[in-house]
């Protein structure tokens, strides 16, 4: 490593440790810059190129994952807001809306007033399980034990009311399967994540069938063009298999890169769609 790269290494291995420590503080990025003497705009641009995140992002993943285990063991919504170091449960509710898509109350109950309809069915690429609630599409994958997907599904949404049985928007989804790209536009989402995973899922939406892009180019599209990383791992984190299409992503050097459900069927996929796309004519 040449010596200003083992510099800035440092510089940043100081500045995430000094916001671990003091995430209950809530340091601000001037805080955090003089701390590795820098100045906040070349440390902010330093930090965001090493982590693939601004300091300001990281410390509310901090923060909100003290704030997710004060309240698993039942604390307040005003107690863990305090504890967390926030002034109080309206800057919780922002940390909650902005990060994990959903209220701290609602994260609290775990999906409590949810009621989601599952079923499994078969696909060109193996057997699935598609949920659903009364808003949309919210779970899809691929699995081959019925009894693991299933405690995979109610793992997301603990306390959620489950039923088995078929309902319009998983019929809808499965027709993408049968090869109606017509039916596309009347599939619903209900998707849970946060504000960065939901633009990352949006952008490949966007990808037309028989098509790949890379990595780099969903970052550029978000205008984060320093941000692969953390695009391939809200890509990695897609709750519905195949519907929103993170398989249409590859690396730069044209390797397909990994697959949450294998690279054989990520390769399977990705030429049955290209067959389908030249058939078409698209």
């Amino acid at each position: 490593m040449k010596v200003q790269e083992e510099i800035n290494f440092n510089r940043i291995a100081e500045a995430i440790s000094y916001i671990k420590t003091n995430f209950k503080t809530q340091p601000g990025l001037a805080e955090i810059a003089e701390k590795v003497n820098l100045s906040p705009f070349h440390f902010q641009r330093l930090f965001s190129e090493w982590a693939g995140t601004t300091p300001k992002r990281f410390l509310q993943y901090i923060s909100i994952g003290y704030a997710k285990e004060m309240l698993k063991k039942n604390q307040s919504l005003f107690d863990t807001a305090l504890a967390t170091g926030l002034s109080g449960t309206s800057r919780l509710h922002d940390l909650f809306i902005n990060i994990e898509g959903m209220t701290p109350g609602e994260y609290k109950n775990g999906g409590e007033k949810l009621c989601i309809n599952y079923n499994f069915a078969e696909s060109p690429f193996g057997n699935i399980i598609v949920a659903s609630t009364p808003k949309g599409i919210c779970h899809i994958a691929f699995y081959e034990d019925e009894n693991i997907a299933l405690a995979n599904l109610k793992y997301q949404f603990p306390t959620a009311k489950y039923q088995q049985v078929w309902d319009e928007e998983q019929q809808n989804a499965l027709t993408i399967f049968g090869h109606d790209w017509s039916k596309l536009q009347q599939i619903k989402l209900h998707l849970k994540g946060t504000g960065f995973q939901l633009k990352v899922w949006e952008a490949l939406l966007k990808i037309p069938m028989g098509k790949l892009v890379t990595y780099g180019n969903i970052a550029k599209q978000l205008q984060n063009p320093n941000a692969s990383r953390a695009v391939g791992t809200a890509i990695g984190d897609n709750p519905v298999a195949f519907l929103i299409p993170c398989h249409r992503v590859i690396q730069s050097s044209g390797a397909l890169g990994g697959y949450h459900w294998g690279v054989n069927r990520k390769t399977a996929m990705i030429g049955w769609e290209a067959v389908k796309a030249d058939n078409m004519g698209i």
